[in-house]
């Protein structure tokens, strides 16, 4: 019998000719996952599962273009996750669902989880202090129940999405109570409807020379050093079912900087979990270039064991292979390579029962940054 490994990366030599991602699965098949490894998935205070409907593994659409036709409906990608026990799907431009239907009908297609590119950011969500805008995020969530999509949250805290307005801010605001009111205010609304949020976006860079190898980002000097405690603890409160995940960069290849984040990372883990702070996954963006001159072993594994032996759950988050350095300019071999290199990637990741999600930052390369 062919192992998850095996037929998704191999689903994936067909997704590359077509330029379409990788899919997968309902929650209550994560579920099954749980509890068939329940000594790899316990976890720190995790709360109970919220139970999302199963998708529609249904007839291939009939007005997709002919090449996708090849992996649509029954033969899907989200259908090869499905055997394999995995959630599946990518992230997108709310607008675009709307704008595009054939994009639209695609994702529908191939995707059983969502996550919004940025319209859950700060700079998207907060045109003023006094003003949230939940437009897009509104409409993403509708579009997801409609067809039966799971969603992910992202992201609550990240150092690249502050509103100038907050940037410009008097001295005299309390950032902090802001900071809290915003979580609390954001899973609100969409309690009980998340499968898991990114609260706190890479929070680790070791250059700066921080403690713990922190950020020294805006959250850090304003909200304080536990910013990180914080989120978790609010989020937790916020919404008990959602399961709550650290997602960060720079943790696949075989060097030294890769290795740096990675020990920073797992040091900023186990102190979350020494804290008893909630926690339930960690996400590894994966964005990978092909042709890199770095290998991804022993590193990556190493790495996705040691949050497993924390009882953790891992999500690739926002899957992407670069082609800028493949040398050649032939569409078929630099397919080829794009190809390989998802495979390396993911025979290394897939390979241990913690990866649980599998997102794609877009749904093609036309859609992907």
């Amino acid at each position: 019998m062919a192992t998850r490994r095996e037929i998704l990366t191999g689903g994936l030599k067909i997704g590359a000719a077509v330029a379409l991602s990788y899919t997968g699965i309902a929650s209550d098949l994560l579920a099954q996952a749980t509890a068939a490894h329940p000594d790899e998935m316990t976890r720190n205070s995790a709360p109970q599962r919220t139970v999302f409907p199963q998708p529609d593994f249904g007839p291939a659409p009939k007005t997709l273009p002919k090449e996708a036709l090849a992996v649509a409906g029954k033969a899907s990608l989200k259908a090869h996750a499905a055997r394999t026990r995995l959630i599946s799907g990518a992230a997108v431009i709310v607008r675009s669902l709307s704008s595009d239907p054939a994009l639209a009908e695609l994702i529908v297609d191939q995707c059983a989880i969502l996550v919004p590119e940025g319209e859950l950011k700060w700079r998207a969500l907060r045109p003023a202090q006094d003003k949230f805008d939940f437009t897009q995020p509104d409409a993403l969530f509708d579009f997801a129940a409609k067809h039966h999509l799971l969603v992910r949250g992202h992201t609550l805290a990240w150092h690249n999405s502050v509103p100038d307005w907050l940037t410009a801010a008097p001295k005299s605001l309390d950032v902090r109570k802001l900071f809290v009111e915003h979580i609390r205010t954001v899973m609100g609304r969409y309690r009980g409807r998340v499968q898991s949020w990114d609260v706190v976006n890479e929070a680790i860079l070791p250059k700066d020379g921080m403690p713990g190898g922190l950020r020294k980002s805006f959250w850090y000097e304003q909200v304080g050093a536990d910013y990180v405690d914080l989120a978790y603890r609010t989020a937790r409160e916020a919404d008990p079912k959602a399961k709550l995940t650290y997602n960060d960069y720079g943790v696949e290849y075989d060097n030294a900087e890769d290795e740096e984040r990675r020990r920073a990372i797992l040091e900023l883990l186990r102190g979350m979990q020494a804290r008893k702070v909630p926690l339930d996954a960690v996400g590894i963006q994966s964005h990978i270039k092909a042709a890199s001159p770095s290998t991804i072993g022993k590193g990556l594994a190493d790495y996705i064991e040691a949050i497993r032996a924390m009882g953790l759950e891992v999500y690739l988050t926002e899957l992407d292979v670069n082609e800028d350095d493949i040398a050649s300019n032939a569409v078929a071999e630099r397919d080829r390579v794009v190809a390989q290199t998802y495979k390396d990637f993911l025979d290394v990741a897939l390979a241990n029962p913690a990866v649980k999600l599998v997102l794609t930052w877009g749904i093609s390369d036309r859609r992907t940054g």
